[in-house]
């Protein structure tokens, strides 16, 4: 009976007793629109992760984004959002009216899949399930194509615990209690029937005793038979013959019925044991974790990060993920460029220098198949990642990227910008990284970094003036007033720019047409804003373009420079496949872009700027008017 009870009290708890597994929440709204908000709030209604299920006709998008960056993206246009009531259990649907009218006739029915500013997205047909684990402070957004209504058919569910620790407990003493009393019975059983088994038989009665005198009496009077005893007797050999008891039959079959009966009995006993056998380990094998009581965890002593959040600090302008699936984009748009030469798929992901380099060597290399391209831009490891701690925008982020495993090829030290919530990152700044180059402290992807003003007084060099000190540095070397403030690095690279121009001028020479041209070189800050992003000890990394031009004019009336010689042989292809001329009477100007980063240490320090990474490209060539 107790076994009973435990046995079935513990299925009862995971059966009749067990509660719904989830909770869900009907999400409606009143009017369809393009695009619905699901509050932070309300996805975190309920502890566990949230189910999101939606039906539609066609496309259907789900993408999670901090809340702030859902409400910049959606500020020109309405939407409906959903938003936890007041009783905290219910949920409410309002219409959102635009808040900011859209910026040079941007079209407010976008289609909102590939944006940068996601932290996840997912997309499917007619219909879609999404697990999520939202953190606080992060939205989801419901769409379809960013012209169709979003789906109205949406459904949120959330787990509910439903742990009986004590239902296997339960089963598994009644399963040991029920076999501990099948035991018991068994040995019941036997004992009873050995208690009724076969019996010896009794013993004769014992002769009746006499007094002696009739004893001896007795025996007087029957001593003239014993005499005559002798002649009667039976021969030996038959008498020894009478003497062996004959086999009897019955008593060999009451042998083989005992034999059969023990076996009998035993199988029996063995039958027995294999319902108690087989109810426990029903019992154990059915068993989950939930149904097991679980004993509450110590702490584990976890290290901490040690580097502090300031008060007020802004959220990071990406995270880890999001700059991973970020690069990948990029470097996927970016081999498809370079793959077919497309300047305008570049521009979508490039701008300043980094763009009007890949557009000049497409030009180029479309007439001279050998010329180089840009360095390619590997998606395989942010190996660094610091982004802008900024709500607002533009937004800025570091990156220093690995080409996987090969340690041959340098890695990649890159700056992106986003300039709006509507606009994806572009690269403004990339260079290879110096061979015996280590980047100064930064902080890490969870916490951000801020901008550092271009006008910092706090750095040794302030970053608007760094671009024009080293191009000083380049063109009068250890002249330079300004030589003493960068390492060896820094000027090991000034240096070979002087190499490189002298190797050009060696060369005018030996053609002798030093005689006829003039051939002059200038560095100076190359277009765009300085990116400069500081460092935990105060200092920063600072991002900077200078251009070195190479002008070649003739110097005298019948001279001219020439792209194609008399024979008709290309002797400038680059010049040649950008100005599209085969002689100048004017001369050309060509721009080589110095894409720079920098170490630069905070004022005070006795540290010198350090050269971080460098990259050299041509920008252009244009004939002088």
């Amino acid at each position: 009976m107790l076994a009973a009870v435990l046995i079935g009290t513990g299925i009862a708890q995971r059966t009749i007793f067990l509660g719904p597994k989830d909770v869900t929440a009907e999400l409606s709204v009143k009017a369809p629109q393009a695009f619905t908000v699901i509050d932070s709030a309300v996805l975190r209604a309920h502890p566990g992760e949230q189910t999101l299920v939606a039906h539609g006709d066609g496309t259907i998008f789900v993408a999670q984004a901090r809340t702030v960056d859902l409400e910049a993206w959606l500020s020109d246009t309405s939407y409906n959002r959903i938003t936890l009531a007041k009783d905290g259990t219910s949920t409410t649907a309002k219409l959102v009216e635009p808040t900011a009218k859209s910026e040079d006739g941007k079209d407010t029915q976008r289609d909102p899949a590939g944006s940068d500013l996601w932290l996840d997205s997912f997309t499917d047909k007619n219909s879609l399930v999404d697990r999520m684990q939202v953190p606080e402070g992060v939205s989801v957004l419901l769409a379809s194509d960013g012209k169709a209504d979003a789906p109205s058919d949406v459904a949120l569910k959330w787990p509910l615990d439903t742990a009986t620790p004590w239902a296997g407990p339960l089963m598994v003493a009644g399963g040991i209690f029920l076999l501990a009393g099948l035991v018991l019975y068994v040995l019941a059983i036997r004992h009873s029937r050995r208690g009724r088994g076969p019996r010896r038989k009794a013993p004769p009665p014992l002769p009746v005793t006499e007094p002696i005198d009739v004893a001896d009496r007795a025996a007087i009077d029957s001593a003239p038979e014993a005499a005559a005893a002798p002649e009667a007797a039976p021969a030996p050999d038959a008498a020894g013959a009478r003497t062996q008891p004959e086999a009897d039959p019955a008593a060999n079959q009451d042998g083989a019925v005992r034999e059969r009966r023990a076996t009998g009995s035993k199988r029996r006993r063995a039958l027995l044991l294999i319902p108690a056998v087989g109810v426990t380990a029903a019992l154990l094998s059915g068993c989950t974790p939930d149904i097991w009581p679980h004993p509450a965890a110590s702490p584990t002593p976890t290290p901490t990060e040690t580097q502090a959040v300031e008060a007020g600090q802004q959220a990071p302008a990406v995270t880890e993920a999001q700059a991973a699936r970020i690069l990948e984009s990029i470097s996927g748009t970016l081999a498809d460029a370079d793959k077919s030469l497309d300047a305008a798929k570049a521009e979508t992901r490039l701008e300043g220098s980094a763009l009007e380099a890949r557009k000049t060597a497409y030009a180029v290399h479309k007439s001279v198949a050998d010329f180089a391209l840009p360095a390619t831009i590997p998606a395989d490891k942010v190996k660094i990642l610091v982004p802008q701690a900024y709500d607002s925008w533009p937004r800025t982020v570091l990156m220093l990227v690995e080409h996987g495993t090969d340690e041959k090829v340098a890695p990649l030290i890159m700056t992106m910008t986003q300039p709006d919530p509507w606009s994806n990152y572009k690269i403004s700044n990339v260079a290879e990284m110096q061979a015996s180059a280590k980047l100064p402290n930064m902080a890490p992807a969870w916490l951000g970094a801020k901008l550092t003003p271009p006008d910092s007084p706090f750095l040794v060099v302030a970053p608007d003036e760094l671009a024009s000190e080293f191009a000083n540095v380049i063109d009068q070397g250890d002249k330079s007033e300004f030589y003493d403030k960068f390492d060896k690095s820094a000027l090991a690279f000034a240096k070979s720019v002087q190499d490189s121009r002298a190797t050009v001028l060696q060369a005018l020479k030996d053609k002798s047409a030093d005689t006829t041209s003039s051939l002059s070189f200038a560095a100076s800050v190359g277009a765009g804003a300085p990116v400069s992003m500081s460092s935990i000890d105060s200092g920063a990394i600072v991002a900077v373009t200078v251009d070195d031009s190479q002008t070649i004019k003739p110097t005298s009336a019948d001279a001219s420079i020439k792209n194609v010689d008399t024979n008709g042989t290309v002797v400038n292809a680059p010049a040649k496949a950008l100005t599209g001329v085969d002689e100048s009477k004017t001369g050309f100007v060509s721009v080589y872009g110095m894409q720079l980063f920098f170490a630069v240490p905070a004022q005070g320090s006795d540290a010198k700027i350090t050269l971080l990474a460098a990259s050299q490209q041509l920008q252009s060539v244009t004939e002088i008017k």
